[in-house]
């Protein structure tokens, strides 16, 4: 416990010197200290994604995150850095591999056209619909659109990571808008209020299951797998829910923006 205070120490001390005087030194000695924030983000950007993106990529990525992180971070204010550089190292990765767009074009229209259906079935059921529902406005069967989400959960890196318009050149995530009363958010000031609100009642009509997994996989930090073992299901069942939802939510910030 001493020790570990005592770094906390360090590692403040380091800051107060970097605020002062920006030094090449004391910015590598915070960037060795804080490199594993980025091989934990990496890690969970590369749950369910496939074989061929590698892990070290995305950790390289994410570094510039990292860096970008140290140089905007204001010490002052009394935010945890952890908290504040995940989202720019989640940002990083997530711009990366979007730049790349390695996704199949099928499973890109496929997206689209389900997006599509859920927003003209919420627009009448004021809700999240139901996967039978889903299914029957798509004119499929409901086992084909499972599948059809877990192709999309393979292949998708958008997730609550993704950093999405919202209006007068504010961007904001989507798994920034769901409230975590543990920890304070340094980018709260800067974010849109009326769409973190919009969202919040966008959850609120999610099944309880897709709130369950939203929480346990964002908030509690469990793997998709480790979800399925709480809620007695499949990794894959996990990640068909998971993907859902997910659009659900991303259908009401994209029609909030375009609004």
């Amino acid at each position: 416990m001493e020790a570990e205070r005592g770094s906390a120490r360090e590692v403040q001390a380091l800051w107060e010197r970097y605020r002062d005087a920006p030094d090449p030194e004391v910015r590598e000695r915070l960037i060795l200290h804080y490199s594993p924030l980025v091989k934990y983000v990496a890690g969970r950007v590369a749950v369910g994604m496939p074989s061929s993106v590698d892990h070290a990529d995305l950790v390289s990525y994410g570094i510039f995150g990292l860096l970008d992180a140290i140089e905007k971070f204001d010490v002052t204010k009394g935010f945890k850095f952890e908290t504040y550089a995940i989202t720019r190292i989640r940002g990083a990765i997530i711009d990366e591999l979007r730049s790349v767009d390695w996704v199949p074009r099928s499973v890109r229209s496929k997206a689209r056209r389900i997006e599509q259906a859920m927003q003209s079935l919420e627009a009448r059921l004021h809700r999240s619909p139901s996967e039978e529902e889903l299914a029957a406005e798509l004119e499929i069967e409901v086992e084909e659109l499972q599948a059809t989400l877990l192709k999309i959960s393979m292949t998708s890196v958008a997730a609550l990571d993704e950093a999405l318009d919202v209006g007068e050149g504010d961007r904001l995530s989507l798994v920034d808008t769901l409230q975590d009363l543990t920890t304070a958010q340094p980018e709260a000031s800067y974010e849109d209020v009326e769409t973190k609100e919009l969202l919040r009642l966008a959850i609120t009509r999610l099944s309880e299951r897709e709130q369950t997994v939203l929480g346990l996989y964002y908030f509690e930090g469990m793997t998709l797998a480790q979800v399925g073992d709480v809620l007695g299901v499949t990794e894959s069942r996990i990640c068909q829910i998971h993907t859902k939802a997910v659009m659900s939510l991303r259908t009401k910030l994209l029609d909030r923006s375009r609004g």
